[in-house]
């Protein structure tokens, strides 16, 4: 099985051209590919198919196996993937996801895609869409326990849910200690994406995450939107600004005119290679042992 490996700002991906084949064994196959040791190593598994309604359709599953209808990432890979490999007649595409058709506008530098922005739709704000237990619609800056530490969280889907959590110093928070306690918090029944932040300046966020089904990761391009709307909300920062994370930087604008959030940054194709099926271990299930 024929595979490529491309990154958005480190956050990783095992892609697959002939996706249609792969779904029903993806849950498995994720698990296999992603695993660091074991596989090729990964955050999420992409795979890519023929659409009736867009030019490509994307699916994407977390190194867990669980299926994610939204990956900002993932979505600027597709379509630079798509540019690359298979259509290279138009810079401006059409991505069918979980989530629904999403547009891409691609920046290319000699022969190679060296950007893409893409529209990653509105925010959810009502807390029974993210979902929640909670009631009210927004929870911005709403406290809540966490083995007995409180945190304030703001909660935004932006395809996934994010719970924004905004501290003095993001570089130097322990995200491997509270990120998993917070995803599987009971306030959040599918579980989160966690993001943990510093605001730097009205037009930057510096910013640290812990993504659902995968564990801490260098960059989330959903996440980085979620940020946004948490600290424009909260009036910290502008509806324009840079999100730094471990990996680099994303430019998110959550627009007034139409209320989408558009998000731009690079992508990078690493390798292509080969996975032999027959002869590879599968890791065993962590919760098995």
């Amino acid at each position: 099985m024929r595979f490529t490996k491309m990154h958005g700002l480190g956050n990783d991906f095992v892609v697959i051209a002939d996706g249609a084949e792969r779904l029903a064994d993806a849950a498995r196959l994720a698990r296999a590919l992603c695993d660091r040791r074991f596989g090729v190593g990964a955050d999420g598994l992409m795979l890519l198919s023929p659409s009736s309604v867009a030019d490509t359709a994307m699916h994407i599953f977390n190194a867990d196996g669980s299926a994610a209808a939204q990956c900002g990432n993932a979505l600027r890979c597709s379509a630079a993937y798509f540019y690359e490999r298979i259509n290279r007649s138009r810079t401006d595409l059409r991505i069918e996801t979980p989530a629904g058709v999403q547009l891409a506008w691609l920046e290319v530098k000699g022969g190679r895609v060296a950007c893409v922005r893409v529209d990653m739709g509105p925010p959810t704000l009502d807390s029974q869409c993210i979902p929640m237990t909670r009631d009210q619609s927004p929870v911005v800056n709403e406290p809540i326990m966490v083995n007995g530490q409180a945190f304030a969280v703001t909660a935004v889907e932006v395809g996934v849910p994010h719970a924004v959590i905004f501290t003095d110093d993001a570089a130097s928070f322990p995200v491997e200690t509270w990120g998993p306690l917070i995803e599987n918090h009971a306030l959040f029944p599918r579980r989160t994406n966690v993001e943990f932040v510093t605001v730097r300046g009205s037009n930057l966020l510096e910013m640290r995450v812990w993504e659902r089904g995968v564990g801490q990761t260098l960059a989330c391009g959903s996440g980085a939107c979620a940020v946004v709307v948490a600290a424009a909300l909260a009036g910290w920062a502008e509806r324009r600004a840079t999100v730094r994370m471990r990996g680099g930087d994303l430019r998110i604008v959550w627009d007034e005119r139409d209320d989408h959030l558009y998000m731009t940054g690079p992508v990078t194709m690493v390798f292509d290679g080969e996975w032999l099926e027959s002869t590879s271990p599968v890791p065993a299930d962590p919760q098995s042992l």
